[in-house]
């Protein structure tokens, strides 16, 4: 029986056009990974969705004198726009604002209650006497009281990472008018971390191994500097999901828990579509499931503190109320391989300065498959990169054109003319023909090591290696002469070298699928390597809302070495990339205003 592994991607708030540091941050690494186990046989359930709920959807609609639903609609449709073109193989993209996740979060609400990790206080809140109206945590930024970075929000620093205390924010003012808000108090349900700590920190420890020092700083470092304490989880607002107990009007829980709780209710939805309700139980309740979290640096405490500590303090009761006979406690996180940030040409990535590359935008002028490569030699995994079009532009021709496009073109362009469209019969493979291929289906080893440690850049870099080590082969063989002389010999190197091919085109699907089904279908192949995609309506008592799916059962690829043989037909290949101009770079700064 296949591992079943749950790839949890963070939640885009549905306000804003997803960039390519988003795309690199959690979305396309989550894909990769995806692909990856899926080739392996595992049951793999990707799951994500807009996060309708959060403060920039109510920024936005304020500014536009909409309503935050059309706000979220708009997003949403762009988004499974992008995700389609850009082959992200979501299971189930959903979003947060469907009756599934409304449900689910209020089960989570009431069964922490229940089991006494809640507990009500009165705390101050920023409240704009100018709208009379509390503000939102994200309404409200001034300078962090533990790093000094002027544009903290007053419920986190995305400079420092800290989870703040809105009243110790320094000079606070509205994001709405620029006024400066005043402390009121109100009442709200916090989540008692300070009674879970003990439990988080035994969780914490036991990942110290292998999870990524930038997770760990965030985390147990937080909880050994300064311990935990209990955090507000409603809030006083008009979108959101309401607090599940009567005498709550007016509350609606904090996005920044249900947002979590995505994850679970996708899965859970993910069973209601396919029409088995305890599907979501194979990731959920399952002790042989690993859980992979796939977000940027932003978010590390909400992951590996404040979701953990959600899931502990359910215990068995979330199962209970689920209708399980032989309730269980539900899967904690596996591993948070949060990446840190991608700049755009030495500066940060601003939407409101539309400093930006924008994933919709970039595809209507080039393809995917390039796109996905550099977001992935360019991973930001330990530190912050940095997007350069004159990298891009070089990367393409320099790496994929020049050094896997031109291989797979020109061996296949070759065979097809000299052998009218048959893979030739090689006799006896010389030691140089069995060293080559020994070496190349040792990288369904090697890569595959790096891709499990979610190591994406050196797996991709370990590809690119193994595709110049045909050339290195080519170099020596010379078919291209031998052709005339020793058509024997040619035909020799000739299977050794599409025998790799076909073993590399393997090797690079998780990272660059679109080429590598054109691939297969060149090599002869019939059957498809990955499944395939398509966006269903679903309606509920909120409305209508649309679901992008993944459709695995259509895919028939394998990550094991190539099956190709002598005698094989195969098709006339076609050049798999293009190669650009250099006037590109200029051009795009330019649309940049550099």
């Amino acid at each position: 029986m296949s591992e079943p592994i749950l790839v949890a991607v963070a939640w885009p708030y549905a306000n804003a056009e997803i960039h390519v540091g988003n795309l690199t941050g959690s979305y396309l690494p989550a894909d990769i990974f995806s692909r990856y186990q899926r080739l392996k046989g595992r049951k793999v359930l990707m799951v994500s969705g807009s996060d309708s709920h959060g403060t920039p959807i109510t920024v936005r609609a304020d500014a536009e004198n909409i309503t935050p639903i059309e706000v979220y609609h708009r997003f949403h449709e762009g988004f499974l726009e992008l995700f389609q073109s850009l082959g992200l193989t979501y299971d189930v993209f959903t979003s947060t604002h469907t009756e599934n996740h409304f449900n689910v979060s209020q089960k989570i609400f009431l069964a922490l209650n229940k089991n006494g990790f809640l507990y009500q206080e009165s705390q101050e809140q920023w409240y704009s006497t100018s709208q009379n109206r509390f503000l939102p945590d994200r309404y409200v930024e001034g300078t962090c009281y533990i790093c000094g970075y002027e544009n903290a929000r007053s419920d986190q620093c995305d400079k420092c990472g800290n989870l703040l205390e809105a009243g110790k924010l320094i000079d606070p003012k509205s994001k709405i008018d620029g006024s400066t808000p005043e402390l009121r108090e109100t009442t709200h349900f916090f989540l008692d971390l300070s009674k879970l700590e003990p439990q988080i920190a035994i969780f914490l420890k036991e990942r110290e191994s292998y999870w990524r020092q930038n997770v760990l700083r965030q985390s147990l470092g937080q909880i050994q500097s300064d311990g935990l304490r209990g955090r507000p989880i409603t809030r006083d607002l008009d979108w959101g999901i309401p607090v599940p107990l009567e005498d709550q009007t007016g509350k609606c829980l904090y996005v920044w828990f249900e947002a979590v709780i995505g994850y679970l209710s996708a899965a859970i939805e993910y069973g209601l579509i396919t029409k088995d309700s305890d599907a979501w139980k194979e990731w959920w309740t399952n002790k042989d499931s690993k859980s992979y979290y796939f977000i940027g640096k932003d978010n590390i405490p909400f992951h590996a503190i404040i979701w953990p500590a959600e899931l502990l303090g359910l215990s068995t009761t979330f199962d209970e109320m689920m209708g399980s006979e032989n309730p269980s406690p539900l899967v904690l996180p596996y591993d948070v391989p949060a990446n840190e940030f991608m700049n755009l040409e030495g500066q940060k990535i601003s939407g409101s300065r539309n400093w930006a590359v924008y994933g919709r935008d970039f595809l209507s002028r080039y393809d995917p498959d390039p796109l996905r490569y550099y977001l992935t030699v360019s991973m930001p995994e330990t530190r912050d990169s940095d997007w350069d079009w004159d990298e891009f532009y070089h990367r393409n021709n320099d790496e994929l054109v020049a050094t896997w496009g031109n291989l797979a073109n020109r061996v296949l362009s070759f065979a097809y003319k000299h052998w009218e469209g048959v893979v030739p019969d090689p006799g006896p493979l010389s030691e140089l023909d069995v060293s080559l291929l020994a070496t190349i289906e040792s990288g369904f080893e090697t890569v595959g090591k790096e891709i499990e440690a979610v190591h994406l850049r050196s797996a991709l870099q370990e590809v690119v290696r193994l595709a110049s080590e045909v050339n290195k082969y080519l170099d020596q063989t010379a078919p291209w002469t031998a052709i005339k002389t020793h058509k024997q010999n040619a035909a020799r190197a000739i299977f050794t070298a599409m025998k790799a091919i076909d073993s590399l085109k393997t090797l690079f699907a998780p990272f660059i699928p679109f080429t590598s089904e054109k691939l297969n279908k060149f090599l002869g192949y019939s059957d498809n390597l990955f499944g395939t995609q398509s966006v269903i309506i679903e309606q509920d008592n909120l409305g209508e809302h649309t679901v992008l799916r993944y459709h695995p059962e259509t895919g028939k690829g394998e990550w094991k070495p190539s099956k190709l043989k002598p005698g094989m037909t195969f098709n006339k290949p076609e050049p798999l990339f293009k190669k650009l101009d250099q006037s590109i770079v200029e051009e795009e700064r330019t649309r940049l205003g550099k």
